[in-house]
């Protein structure tokens, strides 16, 4: 399918720490306020700033990652994102030209970085600049960023964290004379900070009314400080106007017309101890042939006939002993292992079939011991399946993304690893496969490999065949 996309602006900034969340969550409510259909996205595997986005917008916030699922899906995930919208806002991912550190010389555009986005889609490009450490110099920094790259569009720049008038005339003069555009002064504003702990901000569905009240302070601030009609009509797409659709049906195949069985429950885990996912793997799973149903480990028991289940990243270390209270739920987490039932768990949800996290007793299906530690692990891996799975036959490759703060320790050496890479010159293995269970701390994006999707529902429905046969 071929369709035509609607305009849109990347925000992006010199350096993380700038505000680009604040601002960009703020103008996405803005632009929804005043009746616009916004498509919120976020540059990178990040999980965390899409529930912002999402929440503002009214519609799920997605993720644009080339590094992840391929250069050439990014406009396909695009249009397919932004379907029925009039204005789209990508929210950029450190600083402007930061990416994937790759061991060869620095590349011209850094993989996975927003300005490669924003050439991908022909998107032009507002900086968020915090200017509260900034004078006249901003001139020269702003005249780097706009001639490193030609080929990046940087219309203009919203200032943040103004100190006073005085601060600002200075400010817009130095922009004035790196030749760009001032769409806006923020002032500072200390209440504004959103609340973070280890791997960043809370997520927004672990802070509830919260979270609905922080936006609504955001849409407030941003939208009294920048020029919204200015920044509509600077909105374009470029290459990524039109072009294919991301299809979930026709990613995952044509098979369904053959089956004529019941729809296998799929329970995917939710709640606020487990918040990171992509909106593509529900999307995929359903076009697949199964009924995705979600449920809150914290509070909840499997669904009926539950065929599969799913979980994903989050942060159960915040939530273990409400996770190990729920022993009824980890009883039957047990048993469907033990029955064959597809079992797809991803960093939080590989700690949480552990033995125990943090001393809190855990499903028990993996032969693991969880704990928190201080030292972050972060970085794509280019990785290699070892064993055939529910997912994946051994030797498929796979690109995939870690983000802990938990290691896990083997309590005993005989369960087949899921993956393999090198990291640092050195070869590595990670992740866990047991019967129908396949568990990991690398983070995969589902439109990177659809085919490993149908194949998990289609181990689902087989699990659901086993029971209606006994």
């Amino acid at each position: 399918m071929v369709s035509g996309a609607p305009p849109a602006v990347v925000i992006a900034a010199p350096a993380s720490g700038s505000g680009k969340t604040t601002v960009t969550t703020g103008l996405i409510g803005a632009l929804a306020r005043s009746g616009h259909r916004v498509a919120p996205f976020k540059v990178g595997p990040d999980y965390i700033d899409p529930g912002y986005h999402g929440l503002a917008a009214g519609r799920p916030g997605r993720n644009l990652d080339p590094v992840l699922v391929g250069e050439e899906q990014i406009g396909p995930l695009y249009r397919s994102g932004s379907a029925g919208c009039d204005i789209a806002v990508v929210e950029g991912v450190m600083g402007l030209f930061d990416g994937r550190i790759t061991e060869e010389h620095m590349p011209a555009v850094a993989p996975g970085s927003t300005a490669q986005v924003a050439a991908l889609l022909g998107a032009p490009v507002i900086l968020v600049v915090d200017a509260s450490g900034h004078s006249q110099s901003l001139a020269a920094i702003l005249h780097g960023f706009v001639s490193f790259d030609p080929g990046i569009d940087i219309r203009g720049v919203i200032l943040n964290r103004v100190g006073s008038p005085r601060h600002e005339f200075v400010l817009r003069q130095a922009c004035a004379r790196a030749g760009l555009e001032v769409f806006g002064a923020v002032p500072r504003n200390a209440s504004m900070a959103v609340p973070s702990r280890h791997l960043g901000l809370i997520p927004a569905a672990e802070r509830g009314p919260e979270a609905l009240s922080a936006i609504d302070a955001m849409t407030e601030l941003i939208g009294g400080a920048v020029d919204l009609p200015a920044i509509i009509a600077a909105a374009d797409i470029g290459a990524g106007r039109t072009g294919p659709v991301w299809s979930p049906a026709v990613e995952v195949g044509a098979d369904l017309d053959e089956y004529r069985g019941p729809a296998p429950v799929v329970a995917v885990a939710a709640g606020a101890a487990f918040t990171f996912g992509y909106a593509e793997h529900t999307e995929l799973l359903a076009a697949a042939g199964a009924e995705v149903v979600p449920f809150d480990p914290l509070s909840d028991l499997l669904p009926a006939d539950c065929g599969a289940v799913v979980i994903g990243g989050g942060f159960p270390e915040e939530h273990a002993a409400a996770l190990a209270a729920n022993r009824r739920l980890l009883t039957q987490l047990r048993a469907a292992a033990g029955a064959g039932v597809p079992i797809h768990a991803e960093c939080a949800g590989l700690l949480y079939l552990a033995q125990s996290l943090d001393d809190h007793a855990m499903a028990g299906i993996l032969p693991l011991r969880g704990t928190f530690g201080k030292t972050l692990t972060l970085g794509y891996r280019d990785a290699v399946a070892l064993t055939d799975s529910i997912l994946f036959d051994a030797g498929t490759r796979m690109r995939g993304h870690e983000f802990h703060r938990t290691t896990v320790t083997a309590l005993d050496g005989t369960t087949p690893s899921a993956w393999g890479w090198r990291r640092e010159g050195l070869a590595q293995t990670e992740g866990w496969t047991a019967g129908r269970v396949h568990a990991s701390y690398l983070h995969t994006h589902p439109a990177a490999h659809p085919e490993g999707i149908a194949r998990f529902v289609r181990a689902a429905r087989r699990a659901v065949d086993r029971v209606h046969q006994r």
